[in-house]
């Protein structure tokens, strides 16, 4: 988890390298453990395709020197009057240990179609979670950042330890 002043570093970073035509503007830049996702509008009448085409060589240059240095991979989208299109991204695969009912829930999934396999049901529920409580998740993140920003400010330990040691 990143504070909301790293992800602004981070967007920063993304908008002084990206050339001023690949995007007509810079919309998002989302973080995780394992991936950074750049997504900006599509220039007025252009196509996702024809962005995608037109911007790749770019887009390549500046993912492999974000990758070198915040060391995750860069995933590309677009935001048009449709909605957002994610290109590029990661599918992490994550382990987990369900008991017998939640088992029972993912099966329940598979079997009425909804999906192919546990971890595609699995998925599915991540996003249903995902839809219905934007706020609650919106406030959560808020409160780890603050979390965050209280325990920057705090004493630094090791230097704590070795006075310690000293006296």
């Amino acid at each position: 988890m990143i504070t909301a002043e790293q992800r602004e570093q981070l967007r920063g970073w993304f908008a002084e390298r990206l050339p001023i035509d690949v995007y007509e503007s810079l919309v998002d830049v989302v973080v995780d453990r394992e991936e950074i996702t750049v997504i900006g509008r599509v220039p007025a009448g252009e196509s996702v395709k024809e962005f995608r085409a037109r911007t790749r060589d770019q887009r390549i240059e500046v993912a492999r020197e974000a990758e070198s240095l915040y060391r995750r991979k860069v995933a590309w989208g677009v935001e048009t009057d449709a909605g957002r299109a994610l290109f590029t991204h990661l599918a992490v695969p994550v382990m987990t240990r369900l008991r017998q009912s939640e088992r029972q829930v993912l099966d329940t999934l598979v079997a009425g179609g909804v999906a192919r396999s546990r971890a595609d049901a699995l998925a599915w529920c991540v996003r249903l979670v995902g839809k219905n409580t934007d706020t609650w998740l919106a406030d959560l993140r808020s409160s780890l950042e603050e979390v965050e920003r209280v325990r920057a400010q705090g004493p630094d330990r090791a230097t704590d330890s070795m006075e310690s040691e000293e006296e």
